[in-house]
Parts: C-alpha cells; structure tokens; sequence
C-alpha cells in the first residue's frame, strides 16, 4: 500500500497535482550524458560557492494590504532568516533589502519569460536595472529565479519553449555585466517534472513529455556553476490523495519505513528529494547542487490545512534543518526556503483555497503558532512591531434581513469573488459557522478589503457596520491593516481603486 503511495505523491507541487507518469524503460534508456550508473551516488556534502546555510524564506507580494519592506526585512533579520527568495523585482523591497546583509533570490514571472528569450537586449536590460542597480546599492543578490514552476502540467505547455532560452539570455547579460561568479541563474520548478516508474525513489527520472527540455536546462545550470531548484510538498499529496497515510508526510510519523537500495525512508519529503537526486544522477548530474525553492504547510482552507499540522511539520523541519540532516541521498545541509512568510489574500485559489494561508505569519506580520527556527534565542517567531490596524469595527448583516431575500446570494457570491471566503469550507477555521455568520463574514472580507469604506458595507440595505467583535471562537474577522502603497505595491491600491466602482454598479443592481 506504502508503495502505490508513494508512486502517487512524488510528483506533486504547490500549485497542483500531475498525473502520475510512469516512464518506460525504453524512454529512461535515451540518455544525452554518456554512461550511467543504476547505482546510488550517495553526497555527504554540496560544494557551491553561492549556496548558504541557514533557513530563507518565500516573500510574495500578492496581498490587498502589504506590510511595509522596511518593517518585513526587519523581521527578517530579527528571526535569523538569512535569505529570501522573492517572485519578481519590487523596487522598494529590493532597495529595503540593501545593506541587510540576507541573501536576494530576485524572480522572473513566467509572463516575462516569452520577452526575455527572445531579446538578449530585454535579458541585459533586466539584469541591468534589476540586478547590477541593487547590487551598487549593498543588496546581496545570489540568485535570478528565471519562470516560476514553468513546466507545471497544468500550464499545458504554454512556457516550454520559452524558459531555456529566457535562462541562456539572462545567464549571457550576467556574464557581460561582470556578475556570472557572484550572481546564479536557477529555475524553481515543480516536483512534477519529474517521476518514478517503480514507486522508489531509484525509479526516479524527469518527466517522459519534458525530459529533453529538461536535461537541456540542467545542463546551461551545470555549465555555470548553478543549483537545480524545487518546491516540494507533502501536503499537496494528503490534498489530492484523500486515503494518503497522514504520518507519512510529517517528520516525526510513525509510517512504515521503506528500504530502496538500502537508503530508509520514513517521510514523503525525503523520498520525493531523493526522487529528484536519481533523475540528475540518471541523466549525466549526480552532483548538481538542489536548492529546496518551497517547503511549508498552510493554516486554512482545507481541512488538512489547519495550525496543529503546519506547526507540527515546519517544526519537524526546522528541527532538521538545525541539524543539519539532509536525505538518505543527499546528507549534508539542506539550502532551503520556508513557503511563506506571510499570508496573501489575492492568490488565486484555482489550486485550493489553502493558496491564501501558507505563511508562517499572518497577514499582519503577527505569528499564527510558536515555530523555534533555531536561528534566535527565542522558541517562538518575532513578530511585525508597531503595525497600524484600522478602526476596530466590522460589516455584518443586519439583523433583521431574512435569509431568504432575494438579493443575499448575489450579494454573497459578489463578496466572495472579491474579498476572501476561504476561511468558510468545510472543517476549516470557519467551517462551523451557521447561515447569517457566513453571510457576515463575506461583508466583512470585503469591507476589510476595501478599506472599510461606508459605500463597501452596503450590499442593497442588506448590511451594516458594527463596533462589536463578531468573531466566534477560533473563526477570526479580521481588522485590516492600514494600507501600503508604493511601488509594485500600488498594485493593491488600484485593484481596489478600480474594482470599486463595478462593485457599487453591480450590487446596486442586483
């Protein structure tokens, strides 16, 4: 039963689940990279000149109301995070991030990638005002994270063509900027590039449909002296796979142990790294360094979602990670970065509604459960100081209005599509609300959203504004932060800016 498991899981990611593909020992036979070994290359150690110790951490921007840089990058620094690896270029997180002394992982959108391969003045262009810019000014950028999870089948293949070509432009402006020893290019990509046909980890291999592009990629990285990134994540599988043994995605489970070559296995995450270990070692790279991109757990949105297990497994791997225990493959110390540090409630949430509550840190920067990263004298995370919150009061229904009027479910439905609902599914942090809560909660999100302006608590008359906290139990509504608008920041102010004026025309004319 552990095996078919197994053979489940290893390919998921954060933003979906593949198919699993079993791959022919006739497609694992075509190899580029001369003569292979079906035999373990076990590492004690990965030698790279870029790579650090110590945990980093995932810093989106896909939030209504950010956190200022400045007081980010201070907790930052207060927690012992010595990296951070961000998904775009943001002017004013990158220049918070001067003189800081964190190591920068600066991100290309998959929407850049078509651009970028096809103009090496774009990619030198890039790296001049993104790069070299920041670089004068003391952030100490190590890495350029070319695409995001680019080959995720649930793309369908739109960046296959293109995030090669964006990587060899970017890695040719780097070296003419003087900047290739001090500056890696990598490309974080999803654990479904690659698979097992037996359901081991020694049957792992990248993907049968992407394997050229694949070794293509890994190869120019090999070339220059670059890591192969990750994201990996054992929660997806307990998402995807109902009946999936719960112990087995934690550290600390009691799951069966699975011998494979003589390497023990007793989690996913180790079986799944080593999974990718074998399909370097198989096509040419047994010593590719792996920096793990994504590692977390989310708090809310699915019933696996939940404080108790995000807690239970980040500190299983901080524990590890404190350590310096890496896998059965790889031993040494894990480059790693936690995914996320803060919530952000404008993800889409195509992948599941748990793509709004990854971080470590809620939306205003205060921690959701003790979490010791091992990196302070204290057991527990320091939090954003000083936050500005705004007024204590919160959008409901009015008491009076029935259930049953007819203008409730549009009502709802438009709230829900615009502020953030996730919280309401079944066996998450609101899960138990009855009928008029749930209804309450959706006004407020967005009311909250909108920066609690009078039109945003309207809904035609079915709302009101209230003084008195309508939290119940462990289902919070929130008071927003005040808002943070600037640079890619704005970002947050127009969408409430523009979407403001269609909400009024739509529910007046409901």
């Amino acid at each position: 039963m552990l095996l078919l498991f197994l053979s489940q899981l290893l390919g998921f990611g954060s933003n979906g689940a593949n198919n699993q593909r079993i791959l022919t020992p006739e497609s694992a036979a075509h190899r580029d990279d001369g003569d292979v070994s079906s035999k373990p290359v076990k590492m004690s150690t990965v030698s790279h000149d870029v790579a650090v110790g110590g945990i980093g951490a995932n810093w989106g921007s896909q939030a209504s109301h950010q956190i200022k840089p400045d007081s980010v990058v201070r907790i930052l620094r207060e927690n012992g995070i010595q990296k951070v690896k961000l998904f775009d270029s943001d002017y004013d997180t990158l220049r918070a991030l001067g003189k800081s002394g964190i190591q920068v992982m600066v991100g290309i959108p998959n929407d850049m990638l078509s651009n970028l391969a096809s103009s090496s003045k774009a990619a030198e262009k890039f790296v001049a005002e993104n790069v070299t810019h920041h670089i004068s000014n003391n952030v100490m950028i190590r890495y350029v994270a070319v695409g995001n999870e680019p080959f995720l089948e649930t793309y369908n293949g739109s960046f296959l063509r293109t995030t090669y070509p964006a990587l060899k432009n970017i890695q040719v402006a780097l070296t003419k900027a003087g900047l290739h020893d001090q500056v890696k290019i990598t490309c974080p990509n999803n654990a479904d590039v690659y698979s097992s046909d037996s359901g081991l980890p020694s049957g792992g291999d990248f993907r049968a449909d992407i394997r050229d592009y694949m070794v293509q990629i890994v190869k120019l990285l090999n070339d220059n002296g670059a890591p192969f990134t990750v994201n990996i994540y054992p929660f997806i599988s307990l998402y995807t796979e109902p009946t999936f043994p719960v112990e087995y995605a934690f550290f600390d489970g009691d799951a069966t142990p699975l011998n494979d070559q003589g390497m023990t296995y007793t989690n996913m995450f180790d079986a799944n790294h080593d999974t990718l270990v074998w399909a370097l070692q198989k096509n040419g790279f047994p010593n590719m360094p792996i920096i793990l991109g994504e590692i977390g757990w989310p708090t809310d949105g699915d019933r696996n979602a939940n404080l108790q297990y995000a807690q239970r497994f980040n500190q299983g791997f901080m524990t590890r990670m404190s350590a310096g225990k890496g896998t059965p493959m790889r031993s040494g110390p894990i480059d790693a970065y936690l995914f996320s540090l803060i919530d952000e409630d404008l993800k889409s949430i195509q992948p599941g509604n748990f793509e709004r509550h990854w971080g470590i840190l809620r939306y205003d920067g205060q921690p959701k459960y003790p979490l010791n990263l091992g990196t302070t004298n204290s057991a527990s995370l320091i939090p954003v100081r000083n936050v500005s919150y705004m007024e204590a009061k919160w959008c409901i229904m009015k008491p009076n209005v029935r259930l049953e009027d007819p203008k409730v479910a549009g009502s709802v439905s438009y709230a829900c599509s615009l502020g953030d609902c996730t919280s309401l599914g079944y066996q998450t942090s609101c899960g138990s609300l009855d009928a008029r809560a749930n209804i309450s909660y959706a006004f407020n999100s967005y009311y909250q959203i909108y920066n609690q302006m009078n039109e945003a608590c309207d809904f035609n008359g079915l709302a009101t504004v209230t003084r008195a906290d309508p939290s119940i139990g462990n289902c919070r509504f929130n008071v927003m932060i005040k808002p943070y608008y600037a640079g890619a920041a704005t970002f947050a102010g127009s969408f409430i800016k523009t979407l403001f004026v269609v909400t009024v025309i739509f529910l007046n004319g409901l």
